[in-house]
């Protein structure tokens, strides 16, 4: 069979309950006997492990007090995206994992699930606003991507009285959160409606606006004191092996994104699927794939099961829904079927330790010997993580890269090397959580209100205002 679908393998109600949220909303009898739960912690832990340092503590307590809207006030100060961290954060890596009740005896509390709470309510509620912005001061900024680093910039300097326009390619704004993230983990909805809330603070956002195509970097340049770069990163890397281009291969982040619609008859899938790569994302991939009905599904991965990139929960997830794994196997081919209309197999080699991967940070494998095989599949999934939009950030006069294409900032401010351009989120950490890249935005935030106005700001979750070396003005 070819993944040229056109109808689902498994009933449409059975698919509705498969993407069902892991996690649903607390009760507020919950919420509040949850919140009671905990300690309150001097210099807690949890806010420390967060990386936009949320006052753990203070929003819990005001949960418990039945505050939830002051609750959801201390997280949106730190976070303005703290509903959609609520949803796709790995908590047990950083606050959950932190917490001090995180032990044999008991169960850490339950940070996510009690923040979702909080910011679903103020969500729901929708006016008053939590905060009301300074009057426009005059000053514009522009800001390309409308991902969690773009939205949380936005949103600080709109608060501080900024003009801000978001210039955003896709059709709907929010980046990864609204088109990468498993449904199951959040629907689309969810974060469209946390990006409604930006744009009432006055944030104006232009989709469908390619920078470059639609819009040239002169033009904002003219228009903007300032410009914010949040472009994330770009297409799957590739995996240069025959048949790669075939139908019924497809990059992960695609086939996230046509789940995301919920159009479950058009989401390519077939009975036996084989994603390559470890992570998180690979994780999604294959945990979806599995429920849309496929009934073999294998992750593939070169390496061993300890160098897995994925978060551990996320593994054990696939394990719970009957993934297969294929460890130290790395893809050579792909196969195609008879009339090159699809795809008949995936060929694959094991692989060893290298000789002398003792001496490397990280452990490097070789192909053994004669130890080809083909595992049947009919759809393939790329998850081999994003490349660097390089090709973008080139034509950007004075934009220094480091060698991995990743944009050079001043860590204190966020500020590149043309000192009319900050940059963070992805094209700057390489990739990493959606709750980094809006620490990212906040100080970004911090830096140009600095180089435009001389003023020292304090913002939540943010040391005190201190740069070691001047920074540099317009």
């Amino acid at each position: 069979m070819t993944t040229e679908v056109s109808k689902t393998l498994i009933p449409v109600e059975e698919i509705e309950r498969n993407f069902r949220e892991i996690e649903p909303a607390l009760s507020d009898t919950e919420a509040r006997l949850e919140a009671q739960r905990c300690l309150y912690c001097y210099d807690a832990p949890c806010t420390q492990a967060c990386p936009t340092h949320i006052d753990v503590p203070a929003f819990i307590k005001k949960i418990a007090s039945g505050n939830v809207m002051g609750s959801a006030r201390v997280i949106f100060n730190a976070n303005p995206i703290g509903a959609s961290c609520a949803r796709v954060c790995p908590v047990e890596a950083l606050c959950v994992g932190a917490c001090v009740e995180n032990t044999l005896m008991h169960q850490p509390i339950m940070i996510g699930r009690l923040q979702r709470y909080a910011t679903d309510h103020a969500m729901r509620e929708g006016a008053p606003q939590l905060f009301k912005p300074n009057p426009h001061n005059g000053k514009s900024v522009g800001i390309i991507g409308s991902g969690p680093a773009g939205l949380s910039c936005a949103a600080f300097l709109a608060r501080l009285g900024y003009q801000i326009t978001i210039y955003e390619q896709k059709e709907k704004a929010g980046g990864l959160d609204t088109y990468g993230m498993a449904e199951y983990k959040m629907a689309q909805i969810d974060s469209l409606t946390e990006v409604s809330w930006i744009e009432r603070m006055g944030v104006e956002i232009k989709c469908n606006t390619k920078v470059g195509t639609d819009v040239t970097l002169e033009e904002l340049e003219t228009r903007h004191e300032a410009i914010f770069l949040a472009v994330g990163l770009g297409a799957t890397s590739r995996l240069h092996i025959p048949g790669e281009d075939l139908p019924g291969v497809y990059e992960a982040l695609d086939f996230i994104d046509q789940v995301k619609t919920r159009q479950w008859e058009n989401v390519p899938i077939a009975t036996s699927v084989a994603v390559i790569g470890a992570g998180n994302t690979s994780v999604d991939a294959v945990t979806q794939a599995k429920r849309l009905g496929a009934e073999h599904v294998i992750m593939v991965y070169r390496r061993s099961q300890k160098e897995m990139p994925a978060y551990h929960y996320e593994y054990e997830l696939a394990k719970s829904d009957a993934v297969e794994f294929q460890w130290q196997t790395a893809p050579v081919a792909i196969i195609p079927n008879a009339d090159n209309s699809g795809i008949a197999a995936l060929r694959c080699v094991r692989t060893q330790l290298a000789p002398a991967a003792g001496k490397s940070k990280r452990a490097e494998y070789q192909p053994v010997p004669g130890s080809e095989f083909e595992i049947p599949v009919q759809m393939v999934i790329k998850a081999l993580g994003q490349q660097k939009r390089v090709s973008f950030l080139e034509t950007i006069p004075g934009i220094n890269l480091d060698p991995a294409g990743r944009v050079k900032v001043t860590p204190e401010s966020m500020q590149t090397s043309n000192p009319k351009y900050f940059a963070g989120g992805d094209c700057v950490n390489g990739g990493r959580e959606a709750v980094d890249a809006a620490q990212h935005g906040k100080i970004a935030a911090r830096g140009i209100h600095f180089v435009m106005t001389g003023e020292r700001i304090q913002l939540a979750g943010l040391d005190d205002f201190k740069f070691p070396i001047p920074l540099t003005g317009f």
